[in-house]
């Protein structure tokens, strides 16, 4: 079963074939639905913390986890809400990869909103699931439902599962 729904989100991610480098690619990830209600904890080298705007700066091996989801950065801005108890936006910068379950993404830089589930990815995109493989240079993504689309000159790459032979 886990095969043919693989296969059908390829053949969907491809537009059945034929929309393998096309603009603006639908894809539906749900390794990477997370439960966005979960506690956001981070952790890092260093944290300046700017009392004045709002904001924190973590700099250094930074891992932000939530719920299943684990994102990966050279530097990670916070800005809280107004007020200063939740978060309203994290901007990851440097080397960002993005993992939940078999799932994953990676980017130049993210701009995650928890309260809302959404992730932008941008500069050289590239998701994975299992052996399939989806790049570009925009990727817009909701986490609570797993859902997204990749602009940018999109290429698919994927090794079909081949049937076992009676």
């Amino acid at each position: 079963m886990r095969v043919i729904r693989r296969a059908a989100f390829v053949l969907l991610a491809l537009g059945l074939g034929t929309a393998s480098q096309a603009q603006g690619t639908n894809v539906a990830f749900a390794g990477l639905k997370t439960d966005t209600t979960q506690p956001v904890q981070v952790t890092a080298d260093q944290l300046s913390v700017n009392q004045n705007d709002g904001t924190a700066l973590f700099t250094g091996n930074v891992v932000v986890k939530q719920g299943a989801m684990t994102l990966q950065a050279a530097t990670v801005r916070i800005e809280y809400a107004k007020d200063k108890k939740t978060i309203s936006h994290m901007f990851a910068d440097g080397g960002v990869k993005l993992a939940s379950d078999t799932d994953a993404a990676s980017a130049q830089s993210a701009d995650y909103a928890p309260e809302t589930g959404d992730i932008l990815m941008t500069g050289d995109v590239v998701m994975t699931q299992g052996a399939a493989a989806m790049s570009g240079q925009k990727l817009t993504l909701s986490l609570k439902t797993g859902l997204g689309t990749m602009d940018g000159r999109v290429t698919t790459t994927f090794t079909p599962t081949q049937a076992p032979k009676n």
